[in-house]
């Protein structure tokens, strides 16, 4: 588990595909890849991707949990690159509907409890 003062959520370690799709300001497809969680909360999620993502521009992910994909937008909120030429961007979710928050509750707590095995 990830816990940081800063944070409302509780972030918990998570290593999962997901498919992610740049938009720009007209709400059209700039680029979409695939990359993968290193953590995720209730409020967002750490992505690693091969290339940079743009803050500037508006992310929607798509994450499945068992039969289930439901897609999250979000903003960039800090990016970084590493040594290995790979990106870590921090995505804060943004117009969660209620079902979407539960959702994200049940994914968090799936990880939680992995996480209290390892």
């Amino acid at each position: 588990m990830v816990r940081d003062s800063k944070r409302e959520d509780q972030r918990i370690q998570s290593t999962n595909l997901i498919s992610y799709v740049v938009r720009d300001e007209k709400d059209q497809d700039i680029m979409q890849g695939m990359g993968r969680t290193l953590n995720v909360s209730e409020g967002g999620i750490l992505l690693e991707t091969h290339v940079p993502i743009d803050p500037h521009y508006v992310l929607t992910v798509t994450i499945a949990l068992e039969d289930e994909v439901v897609e999250f937008k979000g903003r960039i909120v800090h990016s970084a690159k590493h040594e290995d030429g790979g990106f870590t961007s921090g995505i804060a979710f943004m117009e969660i509907s209620e079902e979407k928050r539960r959702y994200l509750r049940q994914y968090v707590m799936l990880f939680k409890g992995q996480e209290d095995v390892l």
